[in-house]
């Protein structure tokens, strides 16, 4: 189960709308097949290893981070193609509670006659399909805020230069992060300030998540989003009463633009995240900048905080990392807890979730 679990992760951030599920059979103690979930060609990480195993399948164990599926989609159900391999166990990590499955895939498998034992490794399957359970539980992705501080908790001095605050190697592990969700996002601030591309760069990868910005009247010259279309999409998240001019100017290949619902002068963030829940997106990784951190924090729509902290002071003149939260008091202060820390090179990585 840990190599089917590993399989999974693999796929991370390219199959969405479906979850990047990992799958290995083993035969007599032998590995005689492997996959994940392979968007590109339409297959589930059952049939991926099941083309692989070939007739070794017969009388093979399956291993699968989640429960196979039973319906008819975009593709044939894979627990009738587990069935037809003639399998003759299945263990699998986690239940599917989609509707169309939950529970079903485990029943055709046993009424097959096969063998069917769950629960294996399931805490870890939970933790690695969260943004899929994130979708059919609350109809949003699951959200990871990325804040990258002065020890003094800043993000640029006064006159905006913030390059760069942390060194090479977190820089590079935040690339990675990139590349492991469906898409990353920063709001119109950061979008007019840095013009960021936000692509995955010094990794060698071949793909780059989609890119999303949030800005209500989209008022940014976006140069650095244009040069990797339509290659790297991008979904502009903005508000009602679009100027027609700013319409215009982004209809092109590869853009998206979403109308999203207002709060005066902000976009509703809660609506916001639904929306890309309704299409498809499981995890959103958004680097700021401080006015849409703030927003998702208030909102509750963080699931996971990433904070890494350089050991350098810019003082109380740079700009804040987190904007107005609109606190009187401290004890309605979000309260998150610490999950990990580490050393990133000369940087320190904190991973907190939110206390309910």
């Amino acid at each position: 189960m840990a190599l089917a679990l590993a399989l999974g992760r693999r796929g991370q951030g390219a199959q969405w709308p479906w979850p990047s599920v990992g799958c290995v059979l083993v035969k007599d103690g032998r590995v005689v097949g492997r996959g994940c979930t392979d968007r590109a060609t339409m297959r589930h990480a059952e049939v991926v290893a099941l083309d692989q195993a070939g007739p070794a399948a017969q009388g093979a164990t399956a291993f699968v981070t989640l429960e196979p599926c039973s319906h008819h989609g975009t593709v044939g159900p894979c627990a009738d193609a587990l069935i037809a391999a003639g399998v003759a166990r299945v263990v699998a990590a986690t239940g599917d509670p989609n509707p169309k499955v939950d529970g079903a895939g485990f029943a055709k498998l046993r009424a097959a006659g096969i063998v069917v034992d769950t629960g294996v490794q399931e805490h870890q399957a939970r933790q690695d399909l969260a943004g899929f359970l994130s979708v059919v539980h609350r109809g949003r992705p699951r959200v990871t805020l990325k804040l990258a501080l002065s020890a003094d908790g800043r993000i640029a001095t006064a006159s905006g230069d913030s390059q760069w605050i942390t060194g090479p190697a977190a820089r590079r592990r935040v690339h990675a992060e990139r590349l492991a969700h469906d898409a990353v996002m920063v709001g119109g601030g950061t979008a007019r300030a840095d013009d960021p591309s936000l692509t995955v760069r010094d990794l060698g990868a071949a793909r780059s998540p989609l890119r999303i910005i949030a800005a209500r009247r989209l008022d940014f010259d976006g140069a650095g989003l244009i040069q990797d279309l339509p290659q790297v999409p991008v979904w502009l998240a903005h508000g009602p009463n679009l100027p027609a001019d700013r319409r215009k100017a982004w209809t092109r290949d590869g853009v998206e633009l979403l109308e999203i619902p207002a709060h005066g002068r902000s976009l509703d963030l809660a609506a916001m995240v639904q929306a890309f829940g309704a299409r498809g997106l499981t995890s959103v990784y958004c680097e700021g900048g401080g006015t849409l951190a703030a927003g998702l924090i208030h909102a509750g729509l963080v699931d996971d905080l990433v904070i890494y902290s350089a050991g350098v002071l810019i003082g109380a003149e740079g700009q804040p990392g987190l904007g107005a939260l609109g606190l009187d008091i401290l004890a309605d202060a979000p309260r998150f807890q610490l999950v990990d820390h580490s050393q990133v090179g000369a940087d320190i990585r904190s991973h907190w979730r939110p206390v309910f």
